[in-house]
């Protein structure tokens, strides 16, 4: 790449870093898991850089990398997660948490209990805000299958979240 096309990169790199580090957080739901599979988003972006003909879709390819990367991940066997007898011990908190964080900390524990590919979709439809059509689009399938990964990822998070989900509304 020439300069002008590195300082081009730069700069988006820069100006979306956090957006995508945050997107893959939701998907994953570990910091260190998010920064790598950002970094393998943003990798794999610079070796297409002089190939990417519309800039305003840099977006979108970099979202779809970062899905890709994560439903990549979790069929490797190394990542898959392990049953443990005993569960360690969790910090209990001193109950000055604030509401919004308790909510967060609720909603990214149900994210979890989520299978990938309905995680995925609810992250991208829900918290990134796109709508049925793009979704598809960044998974690379039909609209249909994104429709009923979104009943079926809703279901299962409701599920995952039991009684947590009264917490989650707003008081009316």
């Amino acid at each position: 790449m020439d300069q002008r096309d590195e300082q081009e990169f730069a700069e988006y790199f820069a100006a979306r870093r956090e957006a995508v580090r945050r997107t893959a957080f939701l998907l994953c739901g570990d910091w260190h898991r998010a920064d790598d599979l950002a970094q393998t988003a943003f990798v794999a972006l610079h070796r297409r850089w002089r190939k990417v003909r519309d800039k305003q879709a840099l977006d979108a390819y970099v979202r779809r990398c970062v899905v890709r990367a994560v439903i990549d991940e979790s069929r490797r066997p190394w990542r898959r997660e392990r049953f443990v007898d005993e569960v360690p011990e969790t910090p209990s908190g001193d109950g000055e948490i604030a509401d919004s964080v308790a909510t967060r900390e609720a909603l990214v524990a149900g994210l979890r209990r989520v299978p990938p590919r309905q995680r995925a979709v609810l992250v991208l439809r829900f918290l990134e805000g796109l709508d049925v059509a793009a979704t598809a689009e960044a998974l690379g399938c039909s609209e249909g299958t994104v429709k009923s990964q979104t009943s079926r990822g809703l279901e299962a998070l409701r599920e995952a979240l039991g009684d947590t989900i009264d917490d989650l509304r707003p008081a009316s």
